[in-house]
């Protein structure tokens, strides 16, 4: 396998997977600033355009950090940051779409809109009259974790793809003037367990 990846916080995610799997993969840097990702010889291989992109044994591409992360789960199971049973998998795929249309799609769109619009304004529809609202939306979607925390991690007691996602984005979110607010004192606290950990340090 082969990993094409970038700068930003969902290739952010899918390098920190394969650390907390023990996983070192061939990789291709694309130069995101410079737009290679949104053009051939990239997007004859991942039509999409984004990074990363998983390149299989077969030649084949997968898109999408969520369905990267979940083929590296299956081919390595161990340790298992999705889950082991129906229902541990489907408690982390719940948290991990929480986190996801809460905060860092939200987010993300907020600083493409605003702060990024210089970059992205040419490659791809831009609406930066709603830069503000979704970068509120964002923090709403914060504080509603914040109030349904239960336990050390998003899903309790095990720290899954979820906790990875939502640390790669609030993490962006610090770089890009849409900090994580003191006031949520468990995410803070959740923010620091995840920094502290030998996967948030891999590159």
């Amino acid at each position: 396998m082969k990993l094409y990846t970038s700068i930003g916080p969902n290739p952010r995610v899918v390098t920190m997977f394969l650390a907390e799997k023990g996983l070192k993969l061939d990789k291709v840097e694309l130069d995101l600033r410079g737009g290679e990702n949104r053009r051939e010889p990239y997007t004859r291989f991942n039509p999409s355009g984004q990074s990363p992109a998983l390149e299989l044994d077969d030649g084949s591409c997968l898109g999408e950090i969520t369905a990267i992360c979940e083929y590296i789960e299956e081919k390595h199971p161990n340790p298992p940051l999705i889950g082991t049973t129906p229902e541990e998998r489907a408690e982390t795929r719940m948290w991990t779409r929480r986190a996801d249309i809460k905060v860092a799609e939200p987010m993300a769109n907020g600083f493409r809109y605003a702060e990024g619009l210089p970059m992205f304004q040419s490659r791809m529809r831009c609406v930066p009259e709603a830069a503000p609202g979704l970068k509120a939306v964002a923090q709403d979607g914060v504080e509603w974790i914040e109030a349904n925390m239960k336990g050390p991690w998003l899903a309790g007691d095990r720290f899954t793809l979820a906790d990875i996602l939502l640390f790669a984005f609030i993490e962006f979110g610090g770089m890009i003037g849409q900090p994580l607010d003191p006031k949520f004192k468990r995410v803070n606290e959740w923010f620091a367990r995840v920094k502290a950990r030998p996967s948030a340090t891999a590159a």
